[in-house]
Parts: C-alpha cells; structure tokens; sequence
C-alpha cells in the first residue's frame, strides 16, 4: 500500500509546487483564459487569467507514477498505463483547443470536427487496446460486459463494447468539460471521485480473486486492482495541489487541457475497474450538469422556451444570484453525497455477491 501513499503524497507536492511556477509563466506570455460576453457579467473580471493548468496535474500525475514505480521497484500495469494514456492523450487534445483560444485568438479554439477527431482516436486508441494484454488469468485490463459493481449479464462483444466505451469516455470528458465553469468547481469534484476510486482499487486488491487470501464467490476478476488505486491516489493528490491555486478567486483555470484529461480518467478507471455504471453516480454531479444542458437545448427547440436562465446549471444559481463561492461548496456537498451512495452501493454489492 505504500505506493498508494506515494503517488498521491508526490502528486500533491509536484502539483502544489509546479503550479505557481506554471502561472508566471503562462502570464509571462499573455496566455490567458478568453471569457464569452453572453456568460454571466460577474465572469468578466476573470478575463486573461492564465488557463491551461491542467498541464501541472497531467504532468504531476505521470511523474508521481513513475517515481513510484522507480523507489518501489515495481513494474507498471497495462491497466495503469492505458488510463494514463487516456488521460494524457485527451489533455493533449485540450491542449490544441485552449493553445489556438488563447495563443492564435480565435474564441472557439479547434474546429469542432478537428476537435471531435482527436477525441475520437484517443478514446477508441484505448477502447481497442483495453481488450489487449491478457495476464496469467486470461483477464484483460477491460471487460466486454457490462458493469456495476463488478461485470454482469452477458458478453456485448468487442465492437459493442468499443462504441460504449468511446461514448463513456466522452460523455464523462465534456462533463468535466461542462462543470468546469467556477473556480474549482470541477477540481474539488473531481478529488472526490478520485478519492472513491483510490479506496475501490485497494478494496478490490484485498478480495480480488487472485491476491485473496481465500477466494469467495464475491472476490473481484479485475487485472489490475492496485495499480488502478496507484492511479487515481495520482490524479487525487495532483488535483488536491492544483486546487490550492485554483480556488476562489482562482490564479490559474484548468482549461481544456485539464478538464477533458479529468473525464478521460474518471471513465477510464471505470472502465478497467468494471464499475462503469457505477460512474454515473460516484460523478454525479457531472451527470447532473451535462443534463441541464440537455434539457435547456432540447426544451429551446421544441417549444422555444428555456428551463434555466442559463445552463450548465451552476450559471443558472449565479445569475438568480447566488455567489461563486456559495455555488461551488452547495455543489461540492451534492458531489460528498453522490460519492457516499455510490460507495455505500459498491460495498452493499460485496456483501450481497
């Protein structure tokens, strides 16, 4: 277990540390956030605050991996190194996005289709190669069932399975990407997630079917249970140290580049964990943001009337005149809860298997 205390201690260090670094130079050369005149007034003042901060927990992450597997000795997992694939490479993506806003001046960044494509083959780059890499127990780092807390029903097949788990990964990068609209909104959310899946990993590790002590009917078959933990402590630490800066009033946003490497993460730790359905829960208030959004365009173009005053919904609260700050800790306790049911659902599922 000392690996999980040292991804997340290194993540939190480097991230904490770098990102102050990462700030002067990011205002060194003007690169800063563009806010749209349609959003909410109160947004206006943020107008040039460096962006593309992701790039201090992306590279917090892979380094504090790495480290640990160097001061450890341990070899790195198929399954650890395809969510960290997955997570750098739609970083990458944010990247060129937030690069061409801030760095060519052109407000919606990557062409929409370019954007789309780049989404496209990171996501089903590692859809196909999660079906890969069998170990000693012919267990790949993803199932081709579906899965709650652990795999059930039947097999969709390899093809099936790619289309979902392309879908996951982007529904849960642009709800990141839709969440993160207020100073750390979409970090301290996502601290949480990675907290749960931290403790899912070890849980799973202690009754996986090949570490157990004694194998029971409800051990889990997961290839790589405490690498995945290894993983998300990483990405828990790293956020925790970028949430520092980012914070309310926030010296530093995110970005593309952060909040599409967070939904990347998220879905692929739920992928290889088997809890992909259990996601829509731990994430729930990504789930819940992406679906105001849908319901504001889907009620606009059929009646022409709007449900909020704006979407994604934390806008909504702001111009009925909340502040940031109220909002973001409001929606910080509805992310605790979803965490604590999904968790309490994930261990009500051991106890009855």
């Amino acid at each position: 277990m000392k690996q999980i205390l040292f991804s997340g201690m290194i993540g939190l260090v480097l991230s904490l540390l770098g990102t102050p670094v990462l700030i002067k130079l990011l205002a060194k050369h003007g690169y800063g956030q563009y806010i749209r005149d349609d959003g909410p007034k109160a947004h206006h003042s943020k107008r040039g605050t460096p962006t593309m901060g992701g790039i201090a927990f992306i590279l917090a992450t892979l380094i504090a991996y790495a480290a640990t597997k160097a001061i450890t000795g341990e070899s790195p997992t198929a399954s650890g190194l395809l969510v960290l694939f997955l997570t750098a490479g739609l970083g990458l993506v944010g990247f060129l996005d937030d690069y061409i806003k801030v760095v060519k001046r052109r407000s919606l960044g990557l062409r929409a289709k370019a954007k789309l494509a780049g989404q496209s083959l990171v996501g089903l780059a590692f859809a196909i190669l999660a079906l890969q890499f069998k170990d000693g127990r012919d267990l790949t780092p993803a199932s081709q069932h579906l899965s709650f807390v652990r795999d059930f029903g039947w097999s969709v097949g390899p093809v099936l399975f790619v289309i979902f788990a392309y879908f996951m990964i982007a529904a849960m990068s642009n709800g990141v990407n839709l969440t993160d609209g207020l100073d750390g909104l979409a970090t301290g959310a996502s601290v949480m997630v990675f907290g749960a899946y931290t403790f899912i990993g070890v849980w799973q590790y202690s009754q996986s079917c090949a570490y157990a002590i004694t194998a029971t009917a409800n051990c889990y078959d997961v290839r790589d249970p405490l690498d995945l933990a290894i993983v998300a402590a990483a990405l828990m630490g790293s956020c925790f140290g970028f949430l520092w800066w980012n914070t309310s009033p926030a010296k530093i946003f995110m970005g593309d580049t952060g909040s599409l490497a967070l939904g990347g993460a998220l879905a692929g730790l739920a992928i290889c964990s088997r809890t992909e359905l259990l996601l829509a829960l731990l994430g729930g208030l990504f789930v819940v943001i992406t679906l105001s959004v849908i319901i504001q365009v889907g009620s606009f173009r059929m009646t022409g009337k709007r449900v909020f005053k704006m979407a994604p919904l934390q806008h909504h609260f702001e111009l009925k005149g909340w502040s940031e700050v109220l909002i973001v800790v409001r929606f910080w306790i509805i992310q605790g809860l979803c965490v604590a049911v999904g968790l309490g659902l994930f261990y009500a599922g051991w106890v009855a298997g």
